[in-house]
């Protein structure tokens, strides 16, 4: 629902403004000053503020929403013979004002083209992003709308981010748009999943290692931080760290340095970090297992990803999109869901979210072959079943029992896999850039059970 956000000290405008928006099927946010307004803004599709209060006048409010929101389309109330102040906020970003005693159907044309234009920017910001990652960006909640709209935000700016959710809600969507918006969307874009490989490799694979430098290194390797290097490195599952680790990431983050493995050497590196966990690392601080300075320097903003029972205006365009997507995949006739099936998936709970219902619209194609899809092709139980996930190294317990075998394979189970997503799950290009065959590949993930289209971009 449209949320509008209505700032005036006086209780009657304010309940004339309310009546007004609700009228229109708006929802209303009150505030009787500026610093009420500042902390429900994130909140609001439009604003319409007085000048003249105490404390924090209109313009302040104005240039204040402006430095969070520049897209947030902000009217002024003024006072009737104040037209150079209504200039003076035309030219500060103002999107429109209004005199009081306010006209009520001026009030609305003014709100109704002020949330056209927020429409059509937030459309206009979408499709940029869309481009830039190559998929589609689903956003029909609001949740999202404002996720999105907080990740354009701070794109742009030159720090860290901690991108927070459930397992299966879309960080790595996030990952990508804040790299795509940002200076660095020419530079590379690597992802390391933390929790994927034993802790004795770990550093080798961020930091890279010399020829020579553990049993099995029988050549250096840049690590991903080198490879980031002028571009985005996305930290997937970074609670999963080892402490010893997490001194190393803190302080490449501080100093932009690191020390391949069995190197005398340091190198500088310009990486933007964005780190992703479905764990609360405020908690694992407090746990003492997650170092505390780390987690403020990764924690500069937090973005948090609702999980999809959270958003569930969104599963609608998210079942549709899967269904396309895999309907061309598997070569399978036009296919439709039937809106009995669109209102059966939008009530269940999807623990696993997006990755979970991905799957689920994945199978019913696979198995019907096309046409209108029902009800029925809703396999119960077997339907909500958690998403499957490549199975994860627990390099925290301390075990330490991984013998060498075991670490190479994990090893090359994680270069595998990254490469099948740095190619969206080209099989062809990933055996090329792995210098491999095509069937070596195959029996590859056959072996380490990856999803033959591993790595092919999902909407969420």
């Amino acid at each position: 629902m449209v949320r509008v956000l209505l700032v005036d000290d006086e209780p009657s405008v304010r309940v004339a403004l309310k009546e007004l928006v609700e009228a229109r099927g708006w929802e209303p946010l009150l505030a009787r000053s500026g610093a009420e307004a500042l902390d429900l803004v994130d909140r609001a599709d439009a604003v319409v503020t007085d000048f003249s209060m105490p404390e924090m006048d209109g313009m302040t409010l104005l240039r204040a929403v402006r430095e969070r929101d520049a897209s947030l389309p902000v009217i002024l109330l003024t006072a009737h013979g104040s037209e150079r102040l209504a200039v003076r906020a035309i030219k500060a970003g103002a999107y429109e004002y209004v005199t009081k005693p306010f006209d009520v159907d001026e009030m609305l044309v003014a709100l109704e083209r002020a949330l056209e234009a927020r429409a059509l920017r937030q459309r206009n910001r979408q499709l940029t992003a869309e481009h830039a990652i190559g998929r589609r960006v689903v956003c029909e909640s609001t949740v999202m709308r404002q996720l999105l709209d907080a990740t354009s935000r701070v794109a742009g700016k030159e720090i860290t981010v901690l991108v927070r959710g459930e397992t299966g809600t879309g960080k790595e969507l996030i990952g990508s748009l804040l790299h795509a918006q940002s200076r660095r969307a020419e530079g590379p874009l690597v992802r390391f999943n933390c929790g994927a490989i034993p802790a004795e490799l770990a550093e080798a694979e961020l930091f890279g290692h010399t020829r020579g430098a553990f049993t099995g290194a029988s050549q250096a390797r840049a690590g991903f931080f080198a490879e980031a290097n002028h571009g985005t490195l996305v930290l997937d599952e970074v609670g999963e760290l080892p402490l010893a680790i997490q001194a190393k990431l803190l302080r490449a983050l501080q100093d932009g340095e690191i020390q391949p493995v069995g190197s005398g050497r340091v190198e500088k590196v310009d990486v933007r970090i964005v780190a992703c966990t479905n764990r609360d690392l405020a908690a694992e601080v407090r746990a003492g297992r997650f170092r505390e300075d780390l987690y403020y320097r990764l924690a500069v903003v937090e973005l948090v990803v609702p999980p999809l029972r959270d958003r569930r205006e969104d599963i609608p365009a998210l079942a549709h999109e899967f269904a396309l997507r895999y309907a061309e995949r598997f070569g399978a006739e036009e296919v439709r869901l039937a809106p009995a099936l669109v209102e059966r998936l939008t009530a269940e709970e999807w623990p696993g979210n997006v990755r979970q219902l991905e799957n689920v619209i994945a199978r019913m194609v696979a198995l019907s072959g096309g046409g209108e899809l029902g009800p029925t092709a809703f396999a119960g139980s077997a339907a909500v079943e958690e998403s499957p996930r490549p199975p994860a190294v627990d390099a925290a317990d301390g075990s330490g029992v991984h013998t060498l075998r075991e670490q190479l394979d994990t090893l090359e189970r994680s270069v595998i896999a990254r490469t099948m997503t740095a190619v969206r799950g080209n099989q062809s290009e990933a055996a090329r850039r792995l210098g491999i065959s095509r069937n070596t590949l195959t029996e590859r993930l056959r072996r380490y059970d990856i999803a033959a289209d591993f790595g092919a971009s999902g909407a969420s």
